[in-house]
């Protein structure tokens, strides 16, 4: 697992590399939200905090992206808050215990 993120800005998002057939396969440009990271992964606004949390997160992260990719390849990749709700059940329910 490697985070090769890159902080976009304008965009509002984290952009990052997803390799669906391994290293020796394509390489695809994938993207998570700012406020996803926000959200979900608790990342504050500034740009070491985000990408710190993409760095933390990035198995989540990658895992989701590379769903998302294998369930529509002819669309780019962009995370948002949503793709992860079904985790944040899982850590409300972990901690609620």
């Amino acid at each position: 697992m490697n985070c090769e993120a890159i902080h976009c800005p304008e965009s509002g998002s984290v952009r990052f590399a997803i390799y669906p057939d391994g290293f020796d396969g394509p390489r695809i440009i994938a993207r998570i939200s700012e406020r996803a990271l926000r959200q979900r992964f608790g990342a504050d606004t500034d740009e070491a905090s985000l990408l710190g949390a993409c760095q933390a997160h990035f198995g989540l992260i990658e895992a989701k992206a590379l769903a998302s990719y294998a369930a529509r390849p002819q669309v780019p990749v962009l995370l948002v808050p949503g793709d992860f709700d079904a985790v944040g059940a899982v850590d409300a329910l972990a901690e609620a215990l």
